[in-house]
């Protein structure tokens, strides 16, 4: 028989495998915050800056006690992590850069014929002197290469030569980010920055293949074919069900998910300690907490709409006269229900955290123990990113989401 199993115990395996049930005031030193990272799979980095940047906001949201500098550190002094791309730029363990060789071969082809369409003939020619100049004077950013051209306005769609001859050979594994300087980064060749142990180490396709449905699906907990190839972006999703499809009864548990509210049970894997795991993972804190656009838990929103019967969408590239709630809203989490959005932003001249608007989901009403949890996790939002205050704008408490 087919292993049925509840939507709500689903969530609560799941936030416990994101590491949304740990305590969240427990200290952790450099070595936990690898640990967590890697428990995460990765975390993606984004440059938008409101409150804080994405990377920082998902690892504040498992552990109050993580400061910025930490992260830096495990990137650019000890070499534990590195940056690449997943579905986009995203910290990852250093240990997994013998399987990210895979992708990047199979960027190799795809991206120059794209980019050299997009950039002219003469790419290939950019590419060379890129690598050259590196290979000769060590770390480099973009403007060593486009210093001297017209500047454009930011933007992918408006990068220089330079700049994406060096996309090209860091989405490529042949250089990696050193450091970054005002969230600029600043690239080395490859085999300077990642650890020797690692950079040396190769592993076989099928090798590849296994390691990234298996890791997958260990932080997943329950998944289809199409979300464990989507968690990484590493595999096709013709392998990835190829692989449970061999994996059955071995690696993986075949599984219904049980949503209720007249949805259809859905089929999927599981890890093969699924019941374990329900029966054993931990309830979610309490609190609240604020989590980034870009946290796992959310960044395949469809299965966090089925999940959590939370629609999301970030709004930032739609016009300011066509959005719903506003340019970068966070969700808030209490246990394990999205409770609401927050539109807020750090006004750092006036050093405090300004507060504009708060939608609750339908159903959940702005109790006096609830108001109390949301303004204790602003109070610590103020502190982690250095506000003296919070402030509440006028007519911030907002009708219902939906």
């Amino acid at each position: 028989m087919v292993l049925r199993i509840a939507a709500a115990d689903l969530r609560r395996v799941f936030l416990h495998l994101q590491g949304l049930s740990d305590p969240p005031a427990r200290r952790v030193g450099p070595g936990e915050l690898c640990d967590l990272v890697d428990r995460l799979g990765f975390v993606q980095v984004d440059s938008i800056n409101t409150v804080t940047r994405a990377h920082h906001q998902i690892l504040f949201s498992r552990n109050q006690t993580y400061r910025e500098n930490g992260l830096t550190r495990l990137l650019e002094r000890d070499r534990a992590l590195f940056e690449n791309w997943t579905h986009d730029a995203a910290v990852i363990p250093s240990s997994a850069w013998p399987y990210w060789r895979h992708r990047f071969e199979r960027q190799r082809e795809r991206l120059k014929a794209r980019w050299t369409n997009w950039q002219g003939g003469d790419f290939h020619d950019e590419i060379d002197r890129v690598r050259d100049h590196i290979v000769e004077n060590g770390p480099s950013r973009g403007r060593d290469f486009d210093g001297e051209r017209e500047r454009k306005e930011p933007g992918w769609w408006n990068w220089q030569p330079g700049k994406t001859a060096l996309e090209y050979l860091w989405r490529t594994g042949e250089i990696a980010v050193t450091a970054r300087e005002n969230f600029a980064k600043i690239y080395d060749l490859a085999e300077r920055v990642i650890p020797r142990e690692h950079f040396s180490r190769e592993v076989s396709h099928a090798d590849f293949v296994d390691w990234a449905c298996r890791e997958a699906l260990a932080r997943l907990g329950v998944a289809t074919p199409g979300e464990i190839a989507a968690f990484y972006d590493l595999v096709k999703p013709e392998e990835a069900k190829a692989w449970c499809a061999a994996r059955v009864g071995d690696t993986v548990l075949p599984v219904e998910v049980d949503f209720g509210r007249d949805m259809p049970r859905r089929a999927g894997f599981a890890r093969p300690d699924i019941e374990a795991l329900v029966a054993e993972a931990p309830e979610p804190p309490a609190r609240v907490r604020t989590l980034s656009p870009f946290d796992p838990v959310l960044r395949d929103r469809k299965r966090a709409e089925r999940l959590f019967g939370f629609s999301y969408r970030i709004e930032v590239f739609v016009p300011a006269p066509k959005r719903t709630y506003g340019y970068y809203v966070y969700p808030m989490l209490e246990k394990d229900r999205l409770i609401g959005r927050i539109d807020m932003i750090c006004r750092r001249a006036e050093g405090e955290l300004l507060v504009t608007a708060f939608w609750p989901e339908r159903g959940i009403r702005l109790g006096e123990g609830r108001l109390a949890r949301l303004e204790a996790e602003l109070a610590r939002m103020a502190r982690f990113t250095g506000m003296d205050r919070v402030r509440l704008a006028d007519g911030w408490r907002r009708d219902p989401a939906g």
